[in-house]
């Protein structure tokens, strides 16, 4: 499978209707999803898929675009083709990913689970065309798994705002986090892109996001946690996924797997 460029191609296509897919479903989905929120009191989470479901539209769609220069790549037998591929790929199996949980939230359909499912098949159709080593996808999909959580940090405090006026520290706090998540969640991403491409900054990077998922994290999941559910709390995943990568990144045998994946022909 490794530098199939008939197979790549055929996932680029594959690529290009899911980025059409986006289009449709997310459109379909926006206003649905609102409405379900303000009929049930919930005008805060309504407020957060008015914009967070936008934010993924965009990039959702964009990532699209992004398949039909990856087909120009793989009908011309570019080496780059793959990488471009993955980037598309990861971008679109969090446009498919989270849009399901205030949608099965609010008891409606989740009909975007059909992008998430195509992105992950293009996903790992990249990584194999790519020939990626089975050390690097295990490393690459676990940070997917801090990107993913690190974005979802980003929405929760969009509806936490508007609840949270009587208690101005924390309201501003919810300000400060959410765009922290948000950049952290592209750190995150720019991480998995820098190992495949064999930066050497890779690590760097990756030291970066995942204090960006602690810092923004653990202060609102721990206060989440003590003083509002009494619970776990579902801000803590991603600053201890992120904590977790940062201290492997920090090891010398990662570094070795790494230098010996970047100067791997």
């Amino acid at each position: 499978m490794k530098g199939n460029n008939k197979l790549g191609a055929f996932l680029a296509v594959v690529g290009v209707l899911t980025g059409l897919l986006v289009f449709y479903l997310l459109a379909s989905q926006y206003n649905l999803v609102i409405d379900a929120k303000t009929v049930a009191g919930r005008t805060d989470e309504a407020t957060s898929v008015t914009i967070t479901y936008a934010v993924l539209g965009w990039i959702g769609i964009t990532a699209g675009a992004i398949w039909a220069a990856v087909l120009y790549g793989f009908l011309n037998k570019e080496k780059w083709a793959w990488l471009w591929g993955a980037v598309a790929a990861t971008i679109q199996l969090l446009v498919g990913f989270f849009p399901m949980i205030p949608a099965m939230d609010s008891h409606l359909p989740t009909p975007t689970i059909a992008i998430f499912i195509l992105a992950a098949i293009l996903w790992f159709g990249m990584l194999f065309i790519g020939g990626v080593e089975k050390k690097i996808i295990a490393l690459t999909f676990i940070a997917g798994l801090a990107y993913v959580l690190t974005f979802i940090d980003g929405v929760a405090p969009i509806s936490k705002y508007t609840t949270s006026h009587d208690d101005p520290f924390w309201n501003g706090m919810y300000v400060m986090s959410q765009q922290v998540s948000w950049w952290g969640a592209a750190a995150w991403a720019v991480f998995i892109f820098a190992v495949f491409g064999k930066k050497s900054w890779a690590i760097p990077v990756g030291i970066f996001a995942g204090a960006m998922s602690m810092l923004a994290g653990y202060p609102l999941g721990l206060h989440n946690a003590l003083f509002e559910v009494h619970r776990f709390s579902m801000f803590l995943p991603a600053p201890l996924f992120g904590t977790g990568l940062l201290i492997y990144l920090l090891l010398p045998s990662t570094r070795r797997m790494l230098a010996a994946w970047n100067t791997k022909e």
